[in-house]
């Protein structure tokens, strides 16, 4: 069985975004082009996070640590550490209000099986 402590996860790619010039640091935990489910740690220096982009399809995120801004152009959510909430289908955009940690989990399509 493998086994990940995210508190240890989330402190290590918290000091690398506080260090990093975009202000990020991410490593997937868990997935890959061959799994239909894609989980990642995403550190976030504050007032740093990802533009509005495209929904990458069923998603969730969980706030581990800090506080996030999860915006639409029709509505907004603030979450702090032990919140969860279901990413809309539509483009959006995260800010982090302090620094934060999030787990994003996103349901894939595993790639095509390889040729035996």
């Amino acid at each position: 069985m493998q086994t990940i402590s995210l508190d240890t996860l989330a402190d290590e790619h918290l000091a690398a975004a506080r260090e990093a010039a975009s202000g990020r640091s991410a490593r997937t935990v868990h997935g890959g082009h061959d799994h239909s489910l894609r989980q990642t740690l995403l550190a976030l220096a504050a007032g740093r996070g990802l533009d509005e982009h495209e929904s990458p399809g069923e998603a969730t995120l969980q706030v581990l640590r800090g506080r996030v801004r999860l915006a639409t152009r029709e509505d907004a959510w603030e979450g702090s550490a032990g919140e969860y909430v279901v990413i809309p289908a539509e483009r959006h955009s995260l800010t982090a209000i302090d620094d934060c940690a999030v787990l994003l989990t996103v349901a894939v399509r595993p790639g095509p099986p390889e040729a035996v």
